[in-house]
């Protein structure tokens, strides 16, 4: 399966010190170069920075059509532009996207979005973690990453974890 990933999934993984679940749970991890550039240069020091720096699972492309990230760019930030507009490019299987608006416009492009709760989901279901609660947890308290609570009840729910 090849993957196209924005920038909040990889690090929103890295600072709950999962990273590695990408590589094992996708054939092929893509990062448009403006993805990249905020994770390794313009994120220097932060979690997910050397990782993806030295990572041989990462393949790291160029998009091709310049035109529709300058349109893209009237609604989104440059890294979900060309994470979009690459995953539609090479007919990514899904694109890696966490925020509600990128999420939306990939669903136009016919894009399946995944975001990092689906990857946890997916991990469960893999046998590569045995519990989501606390991974969501962490992502809350140490990522700072919001996830409503009729969402959050409905991930343990699937996952047959407890409330």
């Amino acid at each position: 399966m090849v993957v196209v990933s924005d920038t909040s999934p990889i690090i929103n993984l890295a600072i709950i010190g999962q990273l590695e679940l990408l590589p094992k749970l996708f054939q092929t991890v893509v990062l448009p170069n403006a993805v990249f550039e905020e994770i390794v240069t313009n994120g220097f020091g932060l979690p997910s920075s050397f990782e993806i720096s030295q990572a041989n699972w990462v393949d790291v492309r160029r998009c091709q059509d310049h035109s529709l990230v300058h349109a893209l760019l009237e609604e989104l930030d440059h890294g979900e532009s060309e994470a979009i507009l690459l995953a539609r490019e090479i007919r990514a299987d899904v694109i890696l996207i966490d925020e509600d608006l990128g999420r939306k416009i990939a669903l136009r492009y016919q894009l399946q979005p995944l975001g990092i709760l689906g990857i946890l989901l997916k991990a469960k279901q893999a046998g590569l973690i045995t519990s989501v609660k606390p991974l969501m947890n962490e992502l809350m308290q140490t990522a700072r990453f919001f996830i409503g609570t009729k969402l959050y009840n409905d991930v343990l729910s699937l996952t047959d974890e407890r409330l």
